[in-house]
């Protein structure tokens, strides 16, 4: 089968299983499949896909339509310019979480203690994951000490193998705990997190592929969504520094409730993401 014609099979394969973006996941699939970049599908349509090549790419298109997440099939995800490693141990890190970056960016540049860049202070990424927001700040931020929890052993072992084939492995400091347990009599400029935001009564909102295949621990927080938060925020504000930081990922279904919880806080803020949903809040400690 040439290449071209595979691709069109398999567009209608994923167009009839109602995959999201069948186009973009057909190609995706079949540039995994024969190890090659979307320029090379473009450039050898007429190419000859061997036996092997072809049964490989069934097998993988019919993960997919089964709702599989392409990540977890390929066990790869970008994330703020890094290729990181996934696996359904973790969250599939999401564009909009880069927004959590950008804030902790913008707070340093607008602080006045420092330029981003020789920013110095120390930072916990609580509920890591894949690693994905402690190993971009811990790159955009070189001069930082960067520490990242998580209390499942799976989830840190991908993030450990991320800052190593990021070659951050020295540079963030790993820890298996349940939230900052452990880790309150440290000082810290920053606390970030993408915490499980989403209510049990929000469950049929959620998509299929997230509630069959992503870790429901990591997704779901408990009946109103709210419950991981409000453990977090007290022991925030113990392990913050006086000026330090909270930053978090939430969803505009639990903004005001976020925002009851922050109310002995100072300069809260809320921005939107790209879609104009509230998708990162950010609170200050002062005393």
């Amino acid at each position: 089968m040439l290449l071209k014609d595979a691709l069109t099979d398999a567009i209608a394969r994923l167009t009839a299983a109602q995959v999201p973006s069948p186009r973009l996941n057909a190609e995706l699939l079949l540039m995994f499949t024969l190890s090659c970049d979307r320029a090379y599908l473009f450039a050898h349509p007429e190419r000859e896909l061997t036996a092997e090549e072809q049964s490989r790419y069934g097998e993988v298109l019919a993960r997919r339509a089964h709702g599989v997440p392409a990540q977890y099939i390929t066990g790869h995800q970008e994330f703020w310019g890094m290729d990181f490693i996934v696996s359904p141990a973790v969250l599939i890190p999401r564009p909009e979480t880069e927004h959590v970056i950008e804030t902790v960016v913008k707070l340093i540049d607008d602080g006045g203690r420092a330029s981003s860049p020789g920013f110095a202070g120390s930072i916990v990424d609580v509920g890591t994951g894949s690693g994905c927001i402690g190993l971009a700040l811990a790159k955009e931020l070189p001069q930082a000490e960067i520490h990242a929890t998580d209390n499942s052993s799976a989830a840190l072992e991908v993030a450990r193998a991320n800052a190593a084939r990021h070659q951050l492995e020295k540079r963030v400091q790993f820890h298996e705990t349940d939230l900052l347990h452990g880790l309150l009599d440290r000082a810290f400029d920053f606390v970030v997190s993408n915490p499980p935001y989403v209510g049990e009564s929000e469950e049929d909102q959620v998509q299929l592929e997230v509630r069959k295949f992503e870790p429901r621990s990591a997704v779901f927080a408990g009946p109103t969504g709210l419950e991981v938060i409000e453990c977090l925020i007290p022991q925030a504000h113990a392990a913050l520094t006086p000026g330090g930081w909270l930053v978090m990922e939430i969803s505009g279904t639990i903004a005001e409730g976020v925002k009851r919880l922050l109310t002995e806080w100072h300069y809260l803020h809320i921005g939107d993401d790209l879609q104009g949903i509230p998708r990162v809040v950010a609170a200050q400690r002062l005393s």
